[in-house]
């Protein structure tokens, strides 16, 4: 029997004038970063733009915390993050800046 699902949320930040540019890159993520995800658990990720704030809000399932912070290690993780540095809010190691957010509510 395999365990729950655990749901994640978190806030990220575009570059003003770069939002179409982040939702192109989206719309074309590299097939080895996906294969990633699904390998350490990530199902059901979403992602909203608000093109007004140009803030982010991300949504997703994982299977485990250990699995989910063990992408972060990947050589295609890392590129991922250098490629969308340039129009994102990053960290010094290109990681994004994220911003969890608490569920106080959910309905299935």
């Amino acid at each position: 029997m395999s365990s729950p699902k655990i749901r994640k949320a978190f806030i990220m930040s575009v570059f003003p004038g770069k939002e179409s540019e982040y939702a192109q890159r989206h719309a074309h993520v590299w097939p080895e970063l996906l294969r990633v995800l699904k390998e350490h658990g990530v199902s059901n990720y979403s992602i909203f733009l608000d093109e007004q704030t140009s803030q982010i809000f991300a949504c997703l399932e994982i299977e485990s915390e250990e699995k989910f912070a063990a992408i972060a290690d990947t050589d295609v993780c890392k590129r991922w993050w250098k490629y969308m540095a340039e129009i994102m809010s990053s960290n010094d190691d290109n990681s994004p800046v994220v911003r969890d957010c608490r569920q106080v509510f959910n309905i299935e």
